[in-house]
C-alpha cells in the first residue's frame, strides 16, 4: 500500500494514463515502448520511482516486464518492432528498471555490461542519429545520454572502481567539462542555457538538479571546482526554509503534486538532501 495520500493521488493520475497509447502499460498495440503519448512506458517507470510505489504493484510489474523483455540477448534495448537501436534507449530502460528495484536482474546487468563496453572515444555514450548535421561540436559523446547512465550505474552499485567495472571518471569527466563549454554537443545537441538551469523535477531530462544530483555519487566530481559550481547554482534554488522550488515542471506532469511549478516540493527537497548526504563523504 502507498503510505503518502499525495503520492497516492499523483499516481492515480499515471494510472490513468495507462492505456492511452493503444495497449497496457502505457505502451502501444505494436509493443512500442517509448511513445509519449501523454507518457511512455520507459518515462512511466521513471516517474513511479519518485511516488514510493510497492514493487508488487502489477503496473509497475507489467511495465518493468514489457522493458525486460526489450532487452536483447547482446543488452541492447529494442524500444520499438522496427527502427534503429540507440543508446540512449538502452540507457533509458536500464535506468528506469534500476529506479525500481531491478538492478540485480540478469537481463538488467546484460545491459549495464552493454554500456560499459559501447563507450565513446570520450569516455561517455553517444547516438549515431545526426539530426543536427555533423559538425565538429557532434564530435562529443552525448551529455543527456551519459547523465542517464551514469545514474544507472550509480543505482547498480558500480560508481567505485571494481576490478569488474572500468574507471567511470572519463564519463564523469565529460559531463564536467560541458559546465564549462555549455555549447550544445553531441549529435543531439545537449546545451547548457537558460532552459538547463531552471529546477526539473521528476528526473526525466538533462538539466541542472538531475546534473547535480547523479554527479554527487561520484567521488571524482564531488571534488571537482565545476561540480562545486553547479551544486551553488542549484542551492540558490532553495526557499527561505530550504525546499526545493520546481520551476520547470515537465507540462506533462503539471498537475502532479510533486512538481507544482514554483512551489517546493518534499520530493524535490528529499532528492537534494541526499546531495548534502553524498557531499558529507568526503
Amino acid at each position: 500500500m502507498i503510505k503518502d495520500n499525495k503520492n497516492l493521488t499523483d499516481f492515480d493520475q499515471i494510472l490513468a494514463t495507462r492505456y492511452d497509447n493503444g495497449a497496457d502499460f502505457w505502451t502501444t498495440p505494436d509493443g512500442r515502448l517509448g511513445i509519449e503519448k501523454p507518457i511512455s512506458t520507459l518515462t512511466a517507470l521513471m516517474i513511479i520511482s519518485e511516488l514510493d510505489v510497492p514493487r508488487d504493484h502489477e503496473a509497475l510489474q507489467g511495465a518493468a516486464e514489457l522493458v525486460l523483455g526489450a532487452i536483447r540477448a547482446d543488452g541492447r534495448v529494442r524500444i520499438a518492432p522496427k527502427g534503429a537501436i540507440h543508446p540512449c534507449h538502452t540507457a533509458h530502460a536500464v535506468t528506469g528498471l534500476c529506479r525500481n528495484g531491478y538492478a540485480s536482474h540478469p537481463q538488467v546487468q546484460a545491459a549495464l555490461d552493454y554500456l560499459l563496453s559501447d563507450r565513446y572515444e570520450d569516455g561517455g555514450w553517444r547516438c549515431k542519429k545526426f539530426i543536427f548535421g555533423h559538425g565538429p561540436e557532434t564530435e562529443a559523446s552525448n551529455p543527456g545520454v551519459t547523465l542517464l547512465a551514469l545514474d544507472a550505474f550509480r543505482l547498480a552499485g558500480l560508481d567505485a572502481v571494481t576490478p569488474k567495472v572500468p574507471n567511470l571518471d572519463r564519463a564523469v569527466e565529460t559531463l564536467l567539462d560541458h559546465w564549462t563549454v555549455k555549447i550544445p554537443v553531441g549529435p543531439c545537441h545537449y546545451g547548457i542555457g537558460n532552459l538547463f538551469m531552471q529546477v526539473e523535477y521528476p528526473f526525466l531530462r538533462y538539466n541542472l538538479f538531475y546534473y547535480v544530483y547523479v554527479l554527487s555519487f561520484y567521488e571524482k566530481a564531488r571534488k571537482d571546482i565545476r561540480f562545486i559550481e553547479a551544486f551553488a547554482a542549484l542551492k540558490q534554488k532553495l526557499d527561505d526554509q530550504g525546499h526545493m522550488i520546481v520551476e520547470r515542471p515537465n507540462r506533462k506532469l503539471s498537475k502532479l503534486s510533486i512538481c507544482q511549478k514554483g512551489k517546493p516540493s518534499a520530493a524535490a527537497t528529499a532528492r537534494y538532501l541526499e546531495i548534502t548526504k553524498n557531499l558529507e563523504l568526503d
